[in-house]
């Protein structure tokens, strides 16, 4: 155990994931109830529950994030844009957003930049702050590189790199996703300055990802496993 290291800090490194499609009202406050017990950054949900999530942690020190285009990133800027502002003026705190990867595969970057900035500015301009997520199963590196400069470029809070959702088909047509790797973390950390924290999604799954994650320079991560995580904490001594 790393002394230096409190449970507290690590509580705040976690995003708890309230997004499975087919979570129910029920389901849903009690993911928040979760998050109010371990205090941990945010609880992430879909837009139509921000004012759910928002009731169940109001006076609690845990925030609400909220996901748009979520999880295919293919609305128009127009929406995403609307989305991103809806959500925030109905109380979300943090947006996270998916990339239009057809035009990250086709290499229109300049509808890839315009689509950020666009939905990072309405963000920050109502007082909230902005993840991209890039779905790195589906890109190659110079892509991730070059989404690492894109949101540079605007400043945006953190680069991420996965919905949890973004199945790739397999030779044996079977449906996988791989998430939160250590190599694509590396890159995305190499590639991003200080100024832009860096999100993992997907596979992060226990204290040890946590803290290997942590080591490359995580700030946050997505997580369903929150209770475990936490929970295998206090009992390895951190306090």
């Amino acid at each position: 155990m790393n002394n230096s290291i409190s449970l507290k800090s690590l509580a705040k490194m976690i995003d708890h994931s309230l997004l499975h499609p087919t979570m129910t009202d029920e389901a849903i406050i009690a993911g928040c109830q979760l998050s109010k017990k371990y205090d941990v950054a945010t609880a992430c949900v879909k837009p139509y529950a921000i004012r759910l999530a928002r009731d169940v942690l109001r006076d609690s020190g845990v925030e609400v994030c909220a996901v748009i285009a979520f999880p295919h990133g293919n609305s128009t800027t127009a929406i995403k844009v609307l989305e991103a502002e809806s959500a925030v003026l109905e109380g979300a705190a943090e947006i996270d957003m998916v990339v239009n990867l057809g035009k990250v595969h086709g290499s229109d970057w300049s509808y890839v930049s315009q689509d950020i900035q666009a939905v990072n500015d309405v963000v920050v301009s109502n007082g909230a702050l902005l993840k991209v997520i890039f779905e790195n199963d589906y890109l190659e590196d110079a892509q991730i590189i070059k989404l690492c400069e894109i949101c540079a470029s605007h400043a945006v809070a953190f680069v991420k790199t996965s919905s949890g959702y973004g199945f790739v088909k397999q030779p044996n047509g079977m449906y996988s996703y791989q998430g939160a790797l250590d190599y694509h973390l590396r890159l995305m950390r190499q590639h991003s300055p200080s100024s832009v924290q860096l999100k993992a999604a997907g596979g992060v799954r226990s204290l040890d990802d946590l803290l290997r994650v942590r080591e490359i320079g995580v700030t946050r991560i997505g997580a369903t496993a929150t209770e475990s995580i936490l929970e295998e904490a206090q009992r390895r001594g951190y306090q």
